[in-house]
């Protein structure tokens, strides 16, 4: 366990997030209670926050490690260079707030997630990390999960009631690269991966713009095809119930890449309006497993929440929440706070998991620490 458990707060934690919309990495230096995880509100503040974009070069590879296109030399490689892009990243942060962390929570690039098969991988090398800002780093956070037989993921559902509070219900969409939901109804938690975020919209964008992303879902103006989307609606991970988790491996370049002729059948504006309605009507359908009340305040996190066509196709699918932006940190920042919080909890001994969310045969103590 960590030396510095019993040591007074508060701890000055870095939580390093690169999520599977692959866009690079966002680090969060955060000061946490590490007396208050029994009462619920270890988060004390946010002290700074800095996003480090994926050279195009280095974001390619990672999409091609996901699509299961990348040699066993170049995956080798890779995880060298993003550890080197992890590590830049965090030494950026802490250069421009004259600050070191004590410790840091690496959550690393997932290149493959294969729950069925007890199986993910997060890439970045955390010993690069550890020498370059002689602090120790906690890692590999999913896998215990996995060996207990739980998903891997969600695993930010417990630290978002960190966050949040349970005084009242709630419901709080991540629009990544996947979209993931929890709900909070006031005694217990729910949350599982729901379908694609932004992943498809993106991949899209590259294709048919020659752009990263569509800023603003400015080009996602057109008609939805809605006999494409019930068909979409029919894909084995809508069939399972929660616990479940998903990833580029279902909803990634291989499905575009499969539906790129049905797509290409109609105007580039109906093709990602007809992108943006999925990733609403998956999260619509994969909602209404709860009986969720008129009015739940709905908070939207990720990149979704500045694409204008998937927020409007959201208040449409489901007219029952009151959606929201969460402004509570910057864009981009919430996750890897999420994250600082996990590792936070990992050093103190608490669990990071909840088994009725991922199904793992018992909460446990996340991640292999790494000293500098």
């Amino acid at each position: 366990m960590m030396p510095f458990r019993d040591l007074p707060g508060p701890w000055r934690v870095m939580g390093l997030m690169s999520g599977t919309s692959a866009d690079g990495v966002d680090a969060a230096l955060i000061e946490v209670d590490p007396g208050a995880f029994d009462g619920g509100q270890p988060f004390r503040a946010l002290v700074g926050h800095h996003h480090s974009a994926y050279p195009p070069e280095l974001r390619d590879e990672v999409i091609a490690a996901a699509s299961d296109r990348l040699s066993p030399s170049r995956l080798c490689i890779l995880q060298r260079r993003l550890g080197d892009h992890h590590a830049e990243a965090a030494a950026a942060l802490a250069g421009r707030l004259g600050l070191t962390p004590q410790l840091i929570s690496l959550h690393g690039q997932t290149v493959q997630h294969r729950p069925g098969q007890g199986a993910s991988l997060q890439l970045a090398d955390p010993y690069v990390l550890a020498e370059r800002l002689r602090a120790p780093v906690i890692w590999d956070l999913r896998r215990r999960d996995l060996a207990l037989g739980g998903q891997g993921a969600p695993l930010v559902p417990l630290t978002e009631l960190w966050l949040r509070g349970g005084r009242t219900p709630w419901l709080a969409l991540n629009l990544g690269g996947i979209a993931n939901a929890t709900v909070w109804d006031g005694s217990r938690l729910h949350a599982w991966d729901l379908g694609p975020g932004m992943s498809l919209l993106d991949l899209a964008a590259r294709r048919w713009l020659g752009i990263a992303f569509d800023p603003g879902g400015a080009y996602a103006s057109g008609q939805v095809d809605e006999t494409l989307l019930e068909r979409w609606c029919r894909h084995s991970h809508f069939e399972l119930g929660p616990p479940k988790s998903t990833g580029r491996e279902a909803f990634g370049a291989g499905w575009l890449d499969a539906e790129a002729d049905a797509l290409e059948a109609h105007p580039l504006e109906d093709r990602l309006a007809t992108l943006a309605a999925f990733t609403a009507e998956a999260a619509a359908r994969e909602l209404a497993r709860l009986q969720l009340p008129e009015g739940l305040p709905g908070l939207i996190s990720g990149g979704g929440a500045n694409h204008r066509r998937l927020r409007e196709e959201l208040t449409h699918r489901l007219p029952a929440i009151r959606w929201a932006e969460d402004a509570q940190f910057p864009p981009g920042a919430r996750e890897a706070v999420s994250w600082a919080l996990l590792g936070a909890a990992s050093a103190k001994g608490v669990a990071g998991n909840l088994p009725e969310v991922t199904g793992a045969a018992r909460a446990a103590v996340l991640g292999s620490f790494v000293f500098p």
